[in-house]
């Protein structure tokens, strides 16, 4: 019990360090729960607070990716950090004209609810909804595992590309015709060399928009 109220009073302190407010623009997004985004001249990669999204590979995972790049990409969002993953990466609420995105993005189907420790009832409430109108991931005929236990059971999701279905030899930028086809072969046949600078994306040439 002592360790977990530790761990508490951990993530509430770096949630006080961490929290602060912004407007930025989304330059790249990576999937249904992660984008990048351009503040001050500096690229800051967001992993949106409270939800979890299908995997690229997992089905439903294009379309949920779709979905927030047509509600964020080259748009002047306003970001509420509230601390920092184990991957380095921001974790926010993301807002467009005052509309939450995080949220949306799980009323529409395309995501879990993922609050910590499901404490906020927000989200739990905007997921039954979705369940109840069939809407996104939960319309599909076959019922929808979460992300989690989803790479429990594919483990060789994220083993070598040569293991992978889909992954061919293809180790440069120039060898793709997309950005979509670049994140699949950095992310799901893990080609780090698409990554060149480092900078959490791939191909900057198709990824990033100037």
């Amino acid at each position: 019990m002592r360790f977990f109220l530790l761990c508490a009073m951990v993530f509430l302190a770096s949630e006080t360090v961490l929290a602060k407010e912004f407007d930025a623009r989304v330059v790249a997004v990576m999937d249904g729960d992660t984008v990048m985004v351009i503040h001050n001249g500096k690229k800051i990669r967001i992993r949106l607070l409270n939800i979890d999204a299908p995997e690229s590979a997992q089905p439903f995972g294009k379309e949920s990716r779709q979905a927030l790049l047509e509600r964020v990409l080259k748009k002047q969002v306003h970001v509420n950090s509230r601390a920092m993953d184990a991957y380095g990466r921001m974790v926010a609420e993301i807002s467009v004209d005052g509309h939450n995105v995080n949220e949306e993005q799980v009323r529409s189907g395309m995501a879990w609810e993922y609050s910590h420790f499901h404490r906020d009832k927000r989200y739990l409430a905007l997921q039954r909804e979705a369940q109840n109108s069939h809407r996104g991931l939960w319309g599909a005929s076959v019922r929808p595992i979460q992300p989690e236990q989803w790479r429990k059971l594919h483990p060789s999701k994220t083993g070598s590309a040569q293991h992978k279905p889909g992954c061919a030899k293809k180790y440069r930028c120039s060898q793709m015709d997309s950005c979509a086809e670049a994140y699949f072969y950095w992310k799901q046949c893990n080609v780090k060399s698409l990554d060149g600078n480092g900078n959490g994306v791939p191909c900057d040439n198709l990824c990033l928009i100037n």
